[in-house]
């Protein structure tokens, strides 16, 4: 299944047990264009009201890019107004990702620059291919900065100075490092490495785990962050109430009192 245009595919979707796949496919280096991000946005979308999907992957095609970022020979052809609505909707798209009630797994198969790291901390877990390139925010070599979401998840992964230092220096550095950052969750050997990405989400789908209770995990966490300490509280008990209603809540906790082991369906 793909995300069709009317002119060509750049975001691949596809399902394997309860798992979407969304694959970035421009080459060589997987940038983006208003296309991509719309065609991305679609995909996004529709994997949050397919009941099928309960984690989303997102992945750059081939084995040398997750992605580079914004194709910058589209941004030297368009007017200032153009790049500042390309901007907003790429933004609207990274925080739709985000949101989404459905966990997003990032799977760094590849260079992972500019507008590329972006979209990847947009996503709520981020694995990378050891050796498989470079990560970084290197906006500032071309008098710009990361403004698609950049300067303000970065900060809120690895903190003011070292997110200050690392967009202003405008250095790339390995997965492994960014590993050491909490950039990067895991760095996995790169034989087989979407084998084992995805072996990673499936522990995340029915019946080995409460899909539901991970997406509202996430938007706890997403959303409680944003906010203040007491009212993320409130949100906190607010979604506890949600799966207290939940069948998969009352087959955890028979499952407990049971001695067995749960078998969630995602309810």
């Amino acid at each position: 299944m793909t995300v069709e245009t009317a002119t060509k595919t750049l975001v691949h979707y596809s399902v394997q047990d309860g798992v979407a796949v969304l694959e970035m496919d421009d080459p060589p280096a997987n940038t983006y264009t208003h296309d991509m991000m719309r065609q991305l946005d679609e995909a996004i979308l529709r994997a949050r009201m397919d009941d099928g999907v309960h984690v989303i992957v997102l992945r750059g095609k081939g084995d040398k890019f997750f992605s580079a970022g914004a194709n910058i020979s589209m941004l030297q052809t368009v007017t200032p107004r153009f790049k500042y609505f390309f901007c907003l909707h790429a933004n609207e798209t990274l925080n739709r990702l985000e949101q989404t009630p459905k966990l997003v797994i990032a799977a760094l198969n590849g260079h992972t620059v500019g507008g590329g790291m972006e979209i990847a901390m947009a996503c709520d877990l981020r694995v990378a291919r050891r050796d498989a390139g470079k990560i970084g925010l290197p906006e500032v070599s071309l008098g710009v900065l990361p403004g698609t979401g950049g300067t303000q998840r970065l900060v809120r992964i690895v903190g003011k100075s070292k997110a200050i230092d690392l967009m202003v220096t405008g250095r790339v550095f390995s997965f492994d490092e960014a590993l050491d950052l909490g950039i990067v969750d895991q760095v996995l050997d790169p034989d087989n490495f979407m084998e084992q990405v995805l072996a990673y989400a499936k522990q995340f789908v029915p019946p080995n785990k409460a899909s539901k209770a991970v997406g509202l995990i996430k938007r706890s966490v997403q959303t409680g962050a944003e906010l203040p300490f007491q009212d993320a509280l409130a949100l906190e008990r607010e979604l506890q109430q949600q799966l207290f209603q939940s069948d998969d809540a009352k087959e955890g906790l028979s499952a407990y009192v049971e001695r067995r082991t749960a078998k969630f369906q995602g309810k």
